[in-house]
């Protein structure tokens, strides 16, 4: 799967005239590494320390990049940061985001899908695409907060 996006990127830098670097191939590696759904700041300060030469401003392009060439999806959790997950083809979650630490978990219930589904189908309504996200307190959170009573 790691070949693929990085083929998929390579060809839409490529389609649009823009060179490939060695910096642009640093942030796909360490991004494709990931299984979080990373800020800008995030990656930029994973980088940081063993690439020097890599600025704010080229991670943020490059993730602007990554959405754009369709291997990425631009999140914005209400924490003022958009955030970056890997796009899987034909997979699609739902996201449990805590308020207090900010986690994110993803999740997926076919039932939700499916009701969904029904719905727009009864208002004669064609679903494109979708995202639920849930905002509450995750259970380390929870457990935290009864530990201090």
């Amino acid at each position: 799967m790691k070949l693929v996006k990085k083929k998929i990127f390579q060809d839409f830098i490529a389609a649009r005239g823009l060179k490939s670097t060695r910096q642009r191939d640093v942030i796909l590696e360490a991004f494709l590494d990931s299984d979080r759904h990373l800020s800008i700041e995030e990656l930029y300060l994973h980088l940081r320390g063993g690439n020097p030469t890599i600025g704010y401003v080229t991670v943020y392009r490059t993730l602007k990049l990554f959405a754009e060439s369709g291997i990425a999806r631009e999140f914005q959790f209400g924490d003022g940061q958009t955030r970056y997950e890997h796009v899987v083809k034909g997979e699609h979650h739902d996201h449990l985001v805590c308020v207090r630490c900010g986690a994110i978990s993803e999740f997926s219930n076919d039932a939700i899908e499916a009701i969904q589904d029904e719905i727009a189908t009864s208002h004669g309504f064609h679903i494109q695409y979708h995202k639920m996200e849930l905002y509450g307190v995750c259970a380390a959170c929870a457990a935290e907060a009864v530990e201090a009573l």
